[in-house]
């Protein structure tokens, strides 16, 4: 092959690979832009430490030749997909682009997600995925359904092995949502977030009710009724920022201890007294995030989850730069009781912390299970027993602090 045969193919590939970094076309990016939304690279180049991102599959496409998709060529398949560092750490990440046929999940979209999965299990490095899409793609049929459920199984496969992060940075319905509920921690974004099973069209014809998207699915009603959301951050910055903090806190892998920070503390710090803080009167309440702040590394406490069943808290901190999982009763909501809710927030995160060598510091103040009706009939004695299955079977350090009542 002559030089000036092969220069060519090398300028056909350079302007295919500009072409598919462009996604959708400005059009598209403008308008993503203009509903307050970064595209999919923007995001992963943000997420990431500068100039680590090396992404895989870029010239990937579908084989589909029905309804049309024999003439269209969706960039990148509507996906990216690839890894990088944060803080000098790998991590592998997908990001869903919303410019390219709504996000919408196809075969091939699909086996590149699957396939940064595998990477990450193999090499043992969390997994962070950034949900922006419209769903199944239709015109695909089956095969973007089946591609779903190539994703659940992988999910599962990488539970409790390496850490798994869903960024929901847009609409996430229909069996999508299942991916990130099968994940350790879900983070939304207030006003761009949207999680459901059905949306509100689906539900007003089904059963007559109205709701927007918003009430029915936004970052709002999953941090304080559902559970869904484990973080809800103000913007995409934000967001990612949370999502850093969190990854200091854990390992990479179940075979590795959490990274251990430098203790800044200054060695005469002064705490509030305890006394101070707990009345002898146990029916007057006090708030176990101060306990919680004095006790631990200043300014290390990370809640999780703050806004669900706030009778308990749960969360990571530092002592003396060694993280560790937070799980205490809080005497400002229903006395510290425990109920459905609380239970299943506890359980959840205990078992988290004991997959990943994550020792457990549990503070105590509780006057039991909350009574009534609605409790017995929700479960409250299976769900109760989901935090005495968790405790029993966790083996990382566990240490207990009566401060009141148990």
């Amino acid at each position: 092959m002559s030089r000036k045969k092969m220069e060519e193919l090398i300028t056909t590939l350079e302007n295919k690979k500009a072409e598919i970094l462009l996604g959708g076309g400005k059009a598209a990016i403008d308008k993503q832009h203009q509903s307050g939304k970064l595209t999919a690279r923007e995001r992963i180049f943000l997420l990431l430490d500068e100039n680590s991102f090396e992404e895989t599959d870029l010239f990937i496409e579908h084989r589909s030749t029905r309804f049309g998709m024999g003439e269209k060529k969706p960039p990148a398949d509507g996906v990216i997909t690839g890894y990088g560092t944060i803080d000098g750490r790998p991590v592998f990440v997908y990001s869903q682009d919303f410019t390219v046929m709504g996000g919408s999940l196809g075969e091939m979209h699909a086996q590149k997600i699957c396939k940064i999965m595998d990477m990450a299990l193999k090499v043992g490095a969390p997994i962070i995925a950034i949900n922006d899409s419209g769903g199944a793609r239709i015109q695909e049929g089956i095969d973007s359904l089946s591609g779903y459920g190539q994703i659940f199984y992988r999910n599962t496969l990488n539970s409790g092995i390496i850490p798994q992060i869903a960024i929901i940075a847009g609409p996430c319905a229909g069996g999508a949502v299942y991916s990130p509920a099968l994940m350790d921690y879900i983070f939304m974004i207030q006003g761009t977030s949207k999680m459901f099973v059905t949306g509100p069209q689906v539900v007003k014809a089904a059963t007559g009710e109205e709701v927007t998207a918003e009430e029915l699915g936004g970052a709002h009603t999953h941090a304080t009724k559902s559970g869904v959301a484990s973080f809800v951050s103000r913007n995409e910055e934000e967001c990612f920022f949370d999502v850093k903090k969190l990854l200091s806190y854990i390992p990479s892998n179940n075979a590795e201890e959490p990274p251990i920070a430098e203790c800044h503390d200054p060695i005469d710090r002064k705490n509030t007294p305890f006394l101070d803080i707990i009345s002898t009167n146990p029916n007057r309440p006090y708030n176990v995030k101060k306990i919680i702040e004095d006790l631990v590394d200043q300014g290390s406490f990370f809640e999780v989850q703050k806004d669900f069943a706030k009778n308990l808290v749960i969360g990571f901190a530092r002592l003396n730069g060694h993280a560790v999982g937070i799980v205490a009763n809080q005497p400002y909501h229903l006395a510290g009781c425990l109920d459905i809710d609380s239970g299943d927030k506890a359980s959840r995160f205990i078992r988290f912390c004991d997959a990943f060598n994550i020792p457990l510091v549990t503070l105590v103040d509780v006057p039991g299970f909350l009574p009534g009706s609605n409790q017995e009939f929700g479960g409250i004695i299976r769900h109760g027993a989901k935090i005495l299955y968790a405790y029993s079977e966790a083996t990382v350090p566990k240490i207990t602090v009566i401060m009141r009542k148990a």
